[in-house]
């Protein structure tokens, strides 16, 4: 049996398949802790250098920074820009595209800044349950 087809929010035509693969994708990609940090650290900061933002998420390895700068790089979500100086000197700052991801996450901030008691009380409560 062939699953139907997901329809758009007015349900007048079937919602493209790109589209979903799209939100997929980025729904794995930032619900991954580095990327959402990464965005929150180029907004807060502007352009930052490899080693600033390094400093700026702590925990990150220097390996999984360059995968997820890549990563980001690659889906339009930051710019990069090397300078031709010795030291080579690298810096990212977001694209409209990383800017509007952001926004979008920022709900997310909103929502645990306003059910943050409610949940810490729910995991209490399920914690200590015989």
């Amino acid at each position: 049996m062939q699953a139907p087809e997901k329809m758009t929010d007015d349900h007048s035509q079937p919602l493209d398949p790109r589209v979903e693969m799209l939100v997929n994708e980025l729904i794995g990609r930032v619900a991954d802790k580095w990327t959402m940090l990464l965005l929150e650290a180029l907004e807060d900061n502007g352009e930052c250098r490899f080693t600033r933002l390094a400093q700026l998420v702590p925990g990150i390895s220097q390996k999984m920074l360059t995968q997820t700068l890549r990563q980001m790089e690659r889906d339009g979500l930051v710019h990069r820009t090397v300078h031709p100086v010795i030291p080579p000197k690298v810096e990212y700052r977001l694209t409209e595209l990383g800017q509007g991801l952001g926004e979008a996450f920022c709900g997310v901030w909103l929502w645990a800044e306003a059910n943050l008691e409610r949940v810490e009380t729910a995991r209490i409560a399920f914690d200590t349950r015989d």
